[in-house]
């Protein structure tokens, strides 16, 4: 590509300077936002691999897990904020914002290599960047998935300008390819990207014809009379399209456990849902109100007319865009990169369980941005002397939107002002009520919890997650008996529903009635051997049961699971230093245990220090386990736990004497 002139290299800067900004004054916020419970936990805040940072495991398991989500370049961004913030919310909402504002500069430069024109480039930025539908993609770390496959979609878009704009070069090529395989490790959705090239080579980069495109490269490095130049660039992606094809079948692969049923939805009702939601999207994308983080699923119904019209909709607008490819074909290729983006989440292959998201526009609705920006910039310059009136009217749209994006980004602060407002912008949404009743739960308001668990429950009474969290919010509240019933009406529409299976055997033992409990932690394993929350409470029981070798052994085949559980870790330090057995205590063994605890928390929980002490007063060690015991004193005092600082009070007396501290029954581990 020539140098830019001065003026043109000023430009630049100051467009991309002004991108930034946006996004900042837009995004920012978000920083101090928290983690939402819907999809957050199983990313990040429970997940042990990204918590752990960037390990050899951690790697591996990114690549092969097929649990949550096969995206493995997303997996390894989230490991580095592990890595780097732990459970801190705002580390994780920062690398988005930077990885947006990264992508819309890149959007930039990639159209001003591609057209040679600042402005309107400039301004298909600017909407991408500061656009109300950005909010999900942005302010959701679950959504890194977007802003990092975005970024990865730009670079491979400079890369191929750059392949084109030279001679062939296999080097260039193969860089092309590195940077889409990557993108598409972040979300294989990306697989459109071959299409999206092909609709660049018909405009801007004109590659369709031989005879008026100067240095235009094809995969062969040369023209030929024998086949078309459709043909040839068609040939050029075949690499491409076998990359995307391989990562594709790798996620379906991976995800096979994990997709959701929708045998029930005939192919009738997909396709007339995807007409619905292309129109949908397309008037969101001009009127961006009501946006929600959960759309609830229409009925098998759909309403003829909605279909009809929109499909009028669809055609009429590609039929104009046709026919005006010859004086203006940044309209086709506009609508045509809107239209073939969304295929891959548009519902009629379903990868998830909603049918429309906002994020799903990410990386399509730049198409409409392009049509429009250069739209605009055609009209001022039939219009010279009214150039001025576009700048104004364009700036003050871009100032209404970012008002508008910075608005719908503040919902996202907490899951329950996120709910709260997607309940107000939808009618019937079982989703957001049971996720709205689960943000109320775990702030421990039981009975407004309750309201919002029956309300979902109405409208969707086979969501077993519903009966299940609905379950764990009647235990806090002591309803015991009413509790079980949601647990069993839970395992009844999901059998492999582990997570019920262990807290329904929670709930029985509760009431006492351990025989119960064990069969349910029993088939709760026989569902998922791996399930560590499963062996913690048998340990439980066991112990509760006076079985204290068993206990052990359970507690110890949860450790081997889970190396890193400080919960067991404690547990077994505490019941190996004061059981009253000497046949169950081990000194030696009951440090190790306690260090290993007190290490992962950093000397920041009293009850580990607590066991600290007791395991070194077992070993005679009482210089040490005074040292400890009167951190965790120090600790429970500034934690107002009064029960605690009572027992160390009575600890320490023990110690200063020489003596080590016996109990009857273990303190139990916390499995949830």
């Amino acid at each position: 590509m020539p140098a830019l002139a001065a003026p043109s290299r000023y430009a630049t800067a100051a467009v991309c300077g002004l991108l930034l900004l946006a996004v900042g004054l837009v995004f920012a916020q978000t920083i101090r936002h928290e983690f939402i419970n819907i999809d957050d936990g199983a990313y990040v805040s429970e997940n042990p691999q990204v918590l752990r940072g960037l390990t050899a495991q951690g790697v591996a398991w990114a690549f092969t897990q097929h649990a949550v989500y096969w995206g493995p370049v997303t997996w390894l961004s989230l490991m580095a904020d592990g890595q780097l913030f732990g459970l801190s919310p705002g580390g994780y909402h920062l690398t988005n914002v930077l990885l947006h504002a990264a992508t819309a500069v890149l959007l930039f430069l990639v159209l001003r290599a591609m057209t040679g024109r600042i402005w309107p480039s400039a301004l298909a930025a600017a909407l991408f960047a500061v656009h109300p539908l950005r909010a999900e993609s942005v302010a959701w770390v679950t959504e890194r998935k977007d802003v990092l496959s975005g970024l990865f979609f730009m670079l491979t878009l400079g890369a191929y300008v750059g392949y084109v704009r030279r001679r062939f070069s296999l080097a260039r090529y193969l860089a092309v390819m590195v940077l889409f395989a990557v993108g598409l490790m972040a979300k294989p959705t990306l697989i459109t990207l071959p299409f999206v090239l092909l609709l660049l080579d018909y405009w801007p980069l004109g590659r369709t014809t031989f005879a008026t495109t100067k240095g235009a490269t094809v995969f062969t490095g040369r023209p030929t009379n024998r086949l078309s130049p459709v043909v040839w660039l068609v040939l050029e992606k075949l690499p491409l399209l076998a990359l995307a094809a391989v990562c594709c079948a790798v996620f379906v692969w991976a995800q096979t456990k994990t997709l959701p049923s929708i045998g029930h939805y005939p192919w009738s009702w997909r396709i007339s849902n995807a007409l619905i939601s292309y129109a949908t999207y397309l008037k969101q994308s001009f009127y961006p109100v009501g946006l929600a983080v959960l759309y609830p699923r229409p009925d098998l119904d759909l309403p003829l007319g909605k279909v009809l019209a929109s499909l009028l909709v669809l055609l009429g607008i590609t039929a104009i865009a046709v026919r005006a490819r010859r004086n203006y074909p940044y309209l086709l290729v506009g609508w045509l990169w809107y239209l073939g983006m969304l295929v891959p989440v548009i519902g009629v292959v379903q990868f998830g369980v909603q049918t429309m998201a906002d994020r799903f526009t990410y990386l399509a609705q730049i198409g409409l941005y392009v049509a429009l920006a250069w739209g605009v910039a055609e009209r001022c310059r039939s219009w010279p002397s009214r150039g001025w009136a576009c700048g104004v009217t364009a700036a003050l749209l871009l100032a209404i939107l970012m008002g508008c994006a910075w608005r719908q980004t503040s919902f996202w602060r907490d899951s329950e002002t996120l709910l709260t407002h997607t309940l107000a912008c939808t009618s019937r949404n079982g989703l957001a009520e049971a996720g709205l009743a689960t943000a109320l739960a775990g702030r421990g308001q039981f009975d407004q919890a309750a309201i919002h668990f029956r309300a979902a429950l109405e409208i969707e009474p086979r969501d077993a997650e519903s009966h299940n969290n609905f379950g764990v919010a009647l235990v806090n509240r002591g309803r015991f008996e009413e509790a079980i019933s949601h647990y069993r009406e839970a395992v009844k529409i999901r059998p492999d529903f582990v997570t019920a299976y262990n807290n329904l055997g929670n709930a029985l033992a509760a009431r006492g009635r351990f025989d119960e409990a064990a069969a349910q932690y029993r088939q709760a394993l026989e569902t998922n051997p791996a399930y560590v929350k499963t062996y913690v409470n048998l340990g439980n029981l066991s112990a509760a049961r006076g079985r204290y070798d068993e206990a052990i052994a359970y507690y110890r085949r949860g450790l081997e699971l889970q190396p890193d559980n400080v919960d067991v870790q404690r547990t077994l330090a505490w019941l190996r230093a004061t059981h009253p057995d000497a046949a169950l205590r081990n000194g030696d063994e009951a440090i190790d245990y306690a260090q290993r605890a007190n290490h992962r928390c950093r000397g920041g929980r009293a009850d580990v220090l607590d066991a600290l002490a007791a395991a070194y007063a077992e070993a005679g060690r009482f210089a040490e386990a005074l040292v400890a015991a009167r951190q965790a004193l120090a600790l429970a005092t500034q934690q107002d736990d009064r029960a605690l600082v009572a027992g160390l009070h009575t600890r320490i007396a023990l110690y200063e004497a020489g003596k080590p501290y016996r109990q009857t029954l273990p303190a139990p581990a916390r499995s949830h």
